[in-house]
């Protein structure tokens, strides 16, 4: 039984399929599964029930996967041991979340930490805001950055790295109700161009739909900011987009502000880096929260809603 085979069995259990498991492994799939099958061979049981359209764990998968996890614990202690006697600090950490806004220098966050832990190995995996929580919850993720739209699970904590005002943007003539601003009530019904789910913009726009008693009604989806403006500019639909996102010389557009639902506050979108407050996080990944929360901003006046 190799270690190898152990971290091969805890991905496909963790990520519910071998095709994913070998992406998260960087790995071919047929090595995965071949890997797999020697260990079931070992085992003498199937760890896996393969006869529907994914994989679940068998009873004796389950039974055996704490063991797995305790052994891949143990040997990476291990190695945090002897790299504490040498004054080194290695490791990998995985964040997750989904795609950055261009106001944060995420790059530069992460060249700076790779310059000052370079045996440290970092990756970056794009999910969904449902996963991602149950990722930094079970510990596969260590740092998150999501839209912030509600409570967090317990034991996960928030830095809110993002916090702006959001506006509509339609090509002008197009105007849902006069020049003035719009309420979250008069949204009703429109084909809406938004981010993606898990952006703060988005969470923030169904949260305030939800208090009007509607579904928002998203027509277009775009990661990136600008694009929505472009897109509404040739009339594909009403942009809901961060205040800084607006082209000032977009001259087809007329820009309004969005008021809650009773026309008196400006919405907002937030998004925030999440975390596992416990102690047993890497001491990799203990840095790596740490130098993230130094280097994204942390806007104080803003909490989770």
């Amino acid at each position: 039984m190799e270690l190898r085979q152990l971290e091969y069995f805890v991905a496909v259990a963790e990520e519910g399929g071998f095709t994913r498991a070998a992406a998260r492994l960087h790995v071919a799939q047929p090595g995965v599964s071949a890997q797999i099958r020697q260990l079931e061979r070992e085992m003498g049981e199937p760890l896996f029930d393969r006869s529907g359209r994914g994989v679940r764990l068998t009873a004796v998968g389950e039974a055996a996967l704490p063991y797995a996890r305790a052994a891949l614990a143990a040997v990476s202690g291990m190695r945090v041991v002897a790299d504490e006697f040498i004054g080194l600090l290695r490791g990998r950490v995985v964040m997750g979340g989904v795609s950055a806004p261009s106001v944060l220098d995420l790059p530069g966050m992460l060249a700076a930490f790779h310059e000052r832990h370079p045996a440290v190995e970092i990756s970056l995996v794009e999910t969904e805001p449902a996963r991602l929580l149950d990722g930094i919850g079970s510990g596969r993720f260590d740092l998150g950055l999501l839209g912030l739209g509600g409570p967090l699970p317990p034991g996960v904590a928030a830095q809110v790295v993002v916090d702006q005002r959001l506006v509509v943007a339609v090509r002008r003539g197009r105007e849902p109700a006069g020049p003035g601003p719009i309420t979250v009530a008069g949204l009703k019904g429109l084909p809406l161009i938004s981010l993606p789910l898990g952006t703060g913009l988005r969470a923030a726009l169904e949260r305030a739909c939800a208090r009007a008693g509607f579904a928002p009604h998203v027509a277009f989806e775009a990661s990136e900011p600008h694009v929505l403006g472009q897109m509404a500019a040739r009339g594909l639909g009403a942009a809901v987009l961060p205040e800084s996102a607006v082209d000032a010389a977009a001259s087809e557009l007329r820009v309004l502000a969005l008021l809650d639902e009773d026309g008196g506050q400006g919405l907002r979108g937030q998004m925030g880096l999440v975390w596992r407050e416990n102690d047993q996080a890497s001491p990799a990944a203990r840095a790596f929260i740490q130098h993230a929360r130094r280097r994204l901003p942390d806007l104080a006046g803003g909490e989770p809603s």
